[in-house]
C-alpha cells in the first residue's frame, strides 16, 4: 500500500512540473509580443515584467501542486493509484487553466489600457496643435 501511494507520487512530481513548464513557456513566449505594447516598446521594462509575471506563474502553480500532493485513501491496487493520480492530475490541471486564463486577462486588460492611454495622449497631443481662437 505505501509503495503505491510513493509510486504515485513518483508520477504526479513529474507531470504537475512538466505541465507547469509547459504552460508556462508557451504563455510567456506570446505574452511578451502584450508587454511590448503595455511598455510602448520599451523591451527592457517588458522583458522584465514579463520575466517576474512568470517567476510568479511558476511559484504559483508549483507550490499548488505541491499544496495538493498528498494522496490519501487506501491505494490499495493499481487501479486506485491511477484513479487517485487522474483525480489529482486533472485537478492540478483545471487548476492550471485557470491561472492561465487569469493571466490572458490580466495581459489583454493591460493592453486595453494602454490603447486607451496612447489614444488619450494624442488627443490631448491634438487638442494642443490646435490654433486658438
Amino acid at each position: 500500500m505505501k509503495d503505491l501511494i510513493v509510486t504515485a507520487y513518483f508520477i504526479y512530481l513529474p507531470v504537475i512540473i512538466l505541465l507547469t513548464l509547459y504552460v508556462s513557456y508557451h504563455l510567456f513566449k506570446n505574452s511578451i509580443v502584450y508587454m511590448r505594447d503595455i511598455f510602448n516598446g520599451r523591451e527592457d521594462i517588458a522583458k522584465a515584467t514579463n520575466t517576474l509575471f512568470k517567476m510568479g506563474f511558476y511559484l504559483m502553480n508549483l507550490g499548488f501542486g505541491l499544496f495538493i500532493m498528498k494522496i490519501s485513501g487506501n491505494i490499495i491496487s493499481t487501479q486506485a493509484t491511477v484513479e487517485a493520480l487522474s483525480l489529482k492530475i486533472g485537478g492540478f490541471s483545471i487548476y492550471l487553466g485557470i491561472m492561465l486564463l487569469i493571466n490572458m486577462y490580466f495581459f489583454f486588460r493591460g493592453k486595453r489600457i494602454a490603447r486607451e492611454r496612447r489614444e488619450t495622449a494624442a488627443l490631448y497631443n491634438q487638442a494642443q496643435s490646435l490654433p486658438a481662437s
